[in-house]
């Protein structure tokens, strides 16, 4: 968790102790937590005993370049229970905190917010519930479901000085100087009147067996004066599959994942020969809350001989960076360092062993339509920036990719849903005799790009399109421009291609307006605010659309890249016009005749055109003002 301090510090000169006050964000938190799990309390004991084990991890990397923030040989987790004093202690030998990560790590909330997390706690089923708190990064605050009181004093490796962080959990907290002999934390908690089983040795054990028998350090507690092992700290992805039970790999990765589902796919392997390493690694079968806003960087875990190294090694590409799970080798040195992790040949070869095993997995499983659906809801859009980044394994990724069709029904609850999704191999196989792209339309919106008049003239010529709605969508096939020889091609620039196609059943009736005269008067009132005005067969009942300049940028690129503050290169759009729409025509009667409103519907025109785009427009007031006008004189009329 981070944050900054909160409220105003008031402090005890005799004690030295500062109170704080809690944001009114985390007294929310407190109150959800404390109620609506009121019935799995022992997930604190999890929640604490991964934090103690992360704290190690993190103390043992930073001894990598730091001697002085070594471990020490016993390094463990201790869980001391006391059933006279009603005290449950949780103690570590990790990296301990400062004053200002006590404050930032406990006295702050999580960016995920109440609102997410109390929603997600109305909709989970009872036996999910348990698992969200570790997933919304609010772990500690579980610790007040059996305690009315929590102490925490640590010391940071590397540093003589302790502090003490203590709260009831209701409003407030105090921070102040404390002794501890040597760098790491432990955590305090008073136990309330009606959670005596959590002061049992027996029931402590159980539920860690239960909850963290994979931590990797040892977890004792103490019974009779004596330190008892409580897990196994078993690295599952060393054993062969023939060793474990999916109830053991399910429990696992939700451990290291902190989900609460269980994965879509389960690869778990040891490579021999030049380079040696074993894996266990997931993908999940949901998508994880606020996936979108991490880091674009992978975060598969690094050991060398059983032991955490790191989860920045980079281990699988940025589009694959949903995986999840654990490397482990024994072809690099346990101090390896940052910088070598850069550079080592070793971890390269590794690095492309396993992106080759996952996209294999991915291939694999894309046979089964429907399951691998539910994949790509999930993470489609992340698999297609590796289409737009990497060269490499850019044809792969685009035979696996899955698309919505202006030929297939959307059917999102039908049991047959994969079908109204399209590959682009699929495409090509329906495509006309003749034709040689692969049509696309992007927007932000896949209902408003089924009804987009920009579809019009290539329905009415029995043409494909397929519709993008995703923010990436309007990179990737400037990067992969053609599959299986077929060339990707925008409709808003592939306007050209139609006339090769005969309209397929009935055409537009009507005699087609006069744009010779039409097109003169409406360039002479729009001006610079298009680049050409043209008639076109592509429309059968809209009126107008917007097309992009020959040479110019694809319109919903141009939009995105304006959207995010980019500097989009100064090309009006082309006003397309077809000439056997009602309203065409009367407009261009009134250029025949002159008439001076023709100014004024020149503007509407343009504007509808891009109201059709996706777009505002360009002055919605005196849009709004030269409309009302319009239809005045249209009620004046009837």
């Amino acid at each position: 968790m981070t944050g900054q301090e909160t409220g105003n510090p008031s402090s005890t000169a005799q004690t030295g102790a500062e109170q704080h006050e809690f944001s009114a964000e985390v007294g929310r938190l407190l109150d959800l937590v404390v109620h609506s799990l009121y019935s799995e309390r022992e997930i604190f004991l999890r929640e604490l005993v991964a934090n103690a084990a992360d704290a190690t991890d993190k103390r043992r990397f930073e001894a990598l370049t730091d001697g002085a923030r070594a471990l020490p040989d016993d390094a463990k987790i201790r869980i001391n229970p006391d059933k006279d004093a009603r005290l449950l202690t949780i103690s570590d030998d990790g990296s301990g905190m400062s004053r200002e990560e006590l404050v930032s790590n406990l006295g702050t909330i999580a960016r995920s917010g109440t609102r997410a997390f109390g929603k997600e706690l109305e909709s989970a089923r009872p036996e999910d519930k348990p698992n969200l708190i570790g997933q919304f990064g609010v772990g500690f605050y579980a610790a007040f479901m059996v305690a009315d009181r929590v102490e925490v004093v640590s010391r940071r490796a590397g540093s003589d000085d302790a502090w003490r962080w203590t709260s009831d959990g209701k409003g407030a907290y105090t921070i102040e100087p404390a002794a501890r002999d040597k760098a790491g934390t432990d955590i305090t908690l008073h136990i309330k009147d009606d959670a005596d089983e959590f002061l049992e040795p027996w029931k402590l054990q159980e539920i860690i067996r239960k909850w963290a028998d994979h931590i990797s350090w040892p977890v004792t507690i103490l019974k009779d004066d004596a330190e008892s092992p409580a897990n196994e700290g078993t690295a599952l992805w060393r054993k062969s599959k023939s060793e474990l039970t999916e109830d053991q790999i399910n429990d696992f990765y939700r451990h290291i994942t902190h989900n609460f589902d269980t994965p879509w796919a389960t690869l778990h392997w040891r490579a021999e020969g030049t380079i040696e390493f074993s894996a266990l690694l997931f993908i999940p079968g949901s998508r994880p809350f606020e996936f979108g806003e991490q880091s674009r960087e992978s975060k598969i875990r690094l050991h060398v001989r059983r032991m955490f190294i790191t989860d920045d090694a980079m281990l699988l590409p940025s589009w694959l960076r949903f995986v999840q799970g654990v490397v482990d080798t024994e072809d690099l040195p346990l101090n390896v360092s940052r910088e070598m992790l850069q550079s080592t040949p070793v971890l390269a070869r590794i690095r492309k062993a396993v992106t080759g095993r996952v996209l294999n997995e991915l291939k694999s499983k894309s046979s089964d339509a429907e399951s691998f659906l539910k994949f790509w809801e999930n993470f489609g859009s992340v698999v297609k920036e590796g289409i737009w980044e990497d060269a490499e394994h850019r044809t792969e990724l685009a035979g696996l990719a899955r698309f919505r069709s202006s030929v297939l029904p959307a059917d999102e609850k039908s049991e047959e849903a994969a079908k109204s999704w399209t590959t682009l191999a699929d495409y090509i196989s329906r495509m006309k005799p003749d034709q040689e792209a692969i049509y696309y339309l992007t927007g932000d919106n896949e209902e408003v790009l089924a009804n987009s008049p920009q579809l019009e003239g290539f329905r009415a010529r029995g043409i494909e399109v397929l519709l993008l709605s995703e923010p990436v969508d309007s990179f990737w096939p400037d990067r992969l421009t053609s599959f299986d020889g077929k060339t990707l091609k925008s409709v808003t620039q592939g306007h050209a291609d139609l006339e090769t196609f005969p309209v397929e059943g009935e055409t537009a009736e009507g005699d087609a307006a006069d744009l010779d005269i039409l097109i003169p008067a409406l360039k002479d009132a729009l001006g610079s605010e298009v680049s050409d005005i043209r008639g076109t067969d592509r429309l059968v009942s809209s009126a107008v659309v917007l097309a992009a300049p020959e040479h110019g940028m694809d319109l919903q690129m141009a939009k995105l890249m304006r959207r995010s503050g980019q500097k989009v290169p100064d090309a009006a759009p082309i006003l397309e016009l077809n000439p056997r729409n009602a309203l065409v025509r009367e407009l261009a009667r009134k250029a025949a005749e002159k008439s001076p409103a023709i100014a004024d519907l020149a503007s509407v025109l343009l504007d509808v055109a891009r109201i059709q785009d996706g777009e505002s427009p360009k002055d919605p007031t005196l849009f709004a003002r030269r409309l009302t006008g319009l239809l005045a004189d249209v009620a004046r009329t009837e």
